[in-house]
């Protein structure tokens, strides 16, 4: 038996463990956070940009994306005024059917990514959501009730009926925990004029990274979707 004092003074051994981001930046935003959160596409602006708000109204989130770039590159600022940033959104190569969306915070760590399954996509939206250094999707995200996507494309665009639309047809779109099999998050289409409006639910709880890792997916899947109509 080894009989060898320990010293005290020496120094601690090092955690071969990889280290795990401090959640604290992202905490002043979703720490009191009020669910559900509504997303506001602005459609009449130059640069398209999209506000988040809590139940109460308090602006959570002002993404601006910037214009005229081959790959996508989105900012996040705390509020409307933009004095703060909370992170960025890009992709890892020019925009096609599987380009996949890193999300950083304001000190570049990493909150997590999206990608969406190429032609899987084509009838029901199909996106993968990872977590900091998972090789495996953590969530998987999928559109609830594809045909309800179809009709607010089609007669969405057309006068009158389009005004019909907006009452009748709300795509959803679930995230399910690929551990628990569970929905975690439901994004949910709302009637709006003159705008793009989406509600998004928490169902479970779950860290802020996690949260924040969804909520920037789901961002991503509303303005990808838009784009297809």
């Amino acid at each position: 038996m080894n009989s060898d004092p320990i010293n005290p003074y020496a120094p601690p051994q090092t955690d071969p463990r990889p280290t795990v981001p401090s959640s604290d930046r992202l905490e002043p935003v979703l720490g009191g956070v009020a669910w559900p959160l509504t997303f506001h596409f602005k459609i009449l602006t130059f640069a398209p940009k999209v506000i988040v708000r809590d139940a109460t109204g308090r602006e959570v989130m002002h993404v601006r994306q910037r214009l005229f770039k081959f790959r996508e590159h989105v900012e996040l600022f705390t509020d409307s005024t933009r004095a703060t940033k909370l992170g960025e959104i890009r992709a890892d190569r020019v925009i096609d059917w599987s380009a996949r969306y890193a999300f950083t915070d304001a000190a570049g760590e990493a909150i997590g990514s999206v990608g969406r399954k190429g032609w899987r996509s084509l009838w029901r939206a199909h996106y993968d959501v990872f977590n900091p250094g998972d090789a495996v999707p953590d969530f998987v995200v999928s559109e609830e009730n594809p045909f309800a996507k179809v009709m607010d494309g089609i007669f969405g665009q057309i006068p009158f009926l389009g005004l019909i639309t907006l009452w009748l047809f709300h795509p959803s779109y679930a995230a399910t925990s690929a551990t628990a099999g569970t929905p975690s998050m439901r994004l949910t289409k709302l009637p709006a004029f003159l705008e793009g409006r989406f509600r998004l639910d928490l169902l479970v709880d779950l860290p802020v990274r996690q949260q924040m890792n969804l909520i920037l997916s789901f961002f991503m899947l509303s303005l990808l979707e838009r784009r297809r109509g």
